[in-house]
């Protein structure tokens, strides 16, 4: 197992092959571009199948984990907490209709073990376009990611720390990043 997942924006230099890295560079590619598709789709109650059944999801803000505040505004453990929250936002929770756009880049490969557990990390931004309103950019920040292989070449994240720049947030961050 990996050391305790980095939570901040120190540079952390890449501990892997640069051949290997390149290869699981497009694995994770691939994956972010189905995991992009999905949210920005709006088919959110898909979004916890890109996820371990024990894995962890948090979204915390710069400032706390500069601190090494783990205090996320959103925190998930296991896939059936992520469901609960997909259903909540897909069939009961009320907001004003909207589309999103993740893009996410600068994925970089930072360590593999030998069972096949990768830590990468990823910048993102998402794009939020409400229905009767403008585009804005509704949070960026960095993806602090533990895939595992699944069978085959699909991954699955055993932990995302999603952790944001955005200083003001919107009252209505309600689906996932």
């Amino acid at each position: 197992m990996l050391n305790t997942m980095k939570m901040d924006y120190t540079y952390t230099p890449a501990r892997i092959d640069p051949a290997r890295s390149r290869l699981l560079r497009a694995q994770i590619n691939d994956f972010h571009a189905e995991y992009c598709a999905v949210l920005d789709t709006g088919d959110v109650e898909l979004w916890p199948e890109f996820f371990t059944e024990d894995a962890l999801y948090r979204i915390t803000s710069r400032q706390n984990a500069d601190l090494k505040l783990p205090v996320g505004l959103v925190y998930a453990e296991g896939r059936d907490m992520m469901h609960d929250r997909a259903v909540a936002i897909g069939r009961t929770q009320m907001f004003a209709p909207r589309h999103n756009l993740h893009l996410v880049t600068n994925i970089r490969i930072i360590d593999e073990t030998a069972d096949g557990e990768v830590e990468a990390e990823a910048n993102f931004l998402l794009i939020q376009t409400l229905v009767e309103g403008p585009s804005t950019v509704h949070l960026a920040g960095r993806y602090y990611d533990r895939f595992v292989q699944a069978g085959g070449d699909k991954l699955l994240l055993k932990e995302r720390q999603v952790i944001y720049d955005t200083a003001i947030l919107a009252n209505d961050l309600v689906y996932p990043v």
